[in-house]
């Protein structure tokens, strides 16, 4: 897989086809971990292992507190790791194959233990899957983005090849995993053995993705295409080792990073929220089965998107303009979302969250592209190379923003007396699903909206480009 030069003035292409294909089937393994968890432990966690969903939400925030710190410190590591296969790839393999043994391990609470030692088991087996084991994969994985090419289209292509996976495989989970768990004996039985089904997919195809590609040299990966002095200095500086302080104050001096960060923080509290349909399809549209349709609504629309997504980047010539009038149509589906919702119209719920999807999927495809960019940003600005650190914000965003989402969501369901198990709910109950499903979301969708006027990470390194090669110029 050898770079290719084209001609002057386009940029060097690094991946075929069946690396960028093969890099984005490991979202499958991510999400095969992360769908399955967000969709349905709070269910089976309150129906099957009759605990307390307060409770379950604060074991999961408190877990939270551990994963600030892993993701810097894993972030930390991949900047230091030099093997045979590079920095990210070795964290990526070894990092899935605890994901897989978390996973069983949740799903599979023995129902004969007391309800302390159920808790237990469950924050133990949360928190290693979440703070250790899912960290070094994500983080691993995300980063490669950064370093098997430095083309940036070929960056959008991975994010919406990888993203058409994730949204396929969140499809394929949301569409077969009650019936599958029916299937399979039902309750606790049945629920484990899905679990070892998805962690052993899992671990196929994340393995299949670690091997479809190589990490390019760290000689090729310092050198920033700047000509003369600066692109010598930089390349010079980039390969020293860079100290733990020095890099977070980097990272921290990076507005970029903030944003991205927030916006995967507010995109996975919107998807925790979305997860709660299982409850607001059981009881208040009466049909749990409907979770389905709607997977299918979400997803289809943003597989499509994610398919034009380097189209349209390429006509508009960049990323900014695309992700903010993509989240301007997700905010007008999302309204749609709750006005249908309280008309009792199940169809027009469906096209208006069809539309909200549709609009945006340009930033699901872009947003790791987004991250090698602000990345870049710091190598402009400083002359060094943080992106293990810079790439924490995607596994830092998933699981702070999903853990405080499914946390929420706990909260809200113990706050609104709802009783696991029944098949009918109190009134307070029913209304608070209102807002978990149709109105938190709208709300997240607006925030990140107005986040994105602010994200204009390309146009700032294009100009510190140009500005850095004025200046070599003016020296020689």
């Amino acid at each position: 897989m050898a770079p290719q030069a084209h001609s002057a003035g386009t940029e060097k292409t690094y991946l075929r086809w069946y690396n960028k294909v093969g890099y984005g089937s490991g979202d499958v393994a991510g999400n095969v971990v992360y769908a399955l968890l967000s969709a349905f432990v709070m269910i089976y966690l309150t129906d099957t292992a009759g605990l307390n969903p307060g409770i379950i939400g604060t074991l999961m925030m408190i877990s939270r507190l551990f994963d600030g710190f892993s993701d810097i410190i894993f972030g930390r590591l991949l900047d230091r790791t030099h093997t045979r296969l590079g920095k990210a790839r070795p964290w990526m393999l070894g990092g899935f194959v605890g994901c897989s043994a978390m996973i069983i391990a949740i799903f599979a609470i023995p129902l004969s233990l007391g309800d302390g030692a159920k808790y237990a088991w469950f924050f133990i087996a949360y928190t290693l899957l979440n703070a250790v084991f899912y960290t070094a994969n994500n983080i691993a994985y995300s980063a490669l983005t950064a370093l098997i090419t430095k083309n940036s289209a070929e960056r959008v292509q991975m994010g919406s090849i990888r993203f058409m996976f994730a949204f396929g495989t969140s499809l394929l989970i949301q569409s077969i995993t009650v019936q599958g768990v029916e299937a399979l004996g039902g309750g606790a039985e049945g629920w484990r053995a899905m679990a070892i089904i998805y962690a052993l997919l899992g671990l196929a195809v994340n393995t299949l993705s670690a091997m479809s590609v190589r990490e390019l040299s760290p000689e090729e990966l310092a050198d920033t295409g700047e000509s003369g002095a600066v692109g010598a200095a930089h390349s010079a500086e980039a390969a020293d080792e860079v100290s733990l302080k020095d890099s977070v104050r980097m990272l921290l001096s990076n507005k970029y990073y903030a944003i991205i960060l927030v916006v995967f923080l507010l995109a996975q509290i919107f998807t925790a929220m979305l997860n709660m349909g299982i409850y607001f399809m059981t009881y208040v549209l009466g049909d749990a089965k409907l979770l389905g349709s709607f997977a299918w609504a979400i997803n289809v629309p943003l597989i499509v998107g994610l398919l034009v997504t380097p189209l349209l980047v390429k006509r508009f010539g960049e990323m900014f303009r695309v992700n903010a009038w993509g989240y301007a149509l997700a905010v007008a589906g999302r309204l749609g979302v709750v006005a249908a919702a309280y008309a009792g119209s199940i169809p027009l719920m469906l096209l208006f969250s069809a539309i909200a999807s549709l609009g945006m999927s340009p930033l699901q495809g872009t947003l790791n592209a987004l991250i090698a960019e602000a990345s870049e940003n710091t190598l402009l600005r400083h002359g060094k190379r943080i992106d293990g650190l810079m790439f924490s914000c995607t596994s830092l965003g998933v699981k702070v923003g999903g853990g405080v989402g499914t946390a929420l969501s706990g909260w809200l369901l113990a706050a609104s007396g709802y009783v696991g198990g029944v098949d009918v709910q109190p009134d307070s109950a029913i209304q608070m699903m209102y807002v978990m499903y149709v109105w938190l979301p709208l709300a997240a969708n607006v925030i990140i909206l107005l986040l994105l006027t602010r994200l204009d990470v390309e146009r700032v390194n294009a100009r510190l480009k140009a500005e850095a090669e004025s200046g070599s110029q003016a020296d020689r």
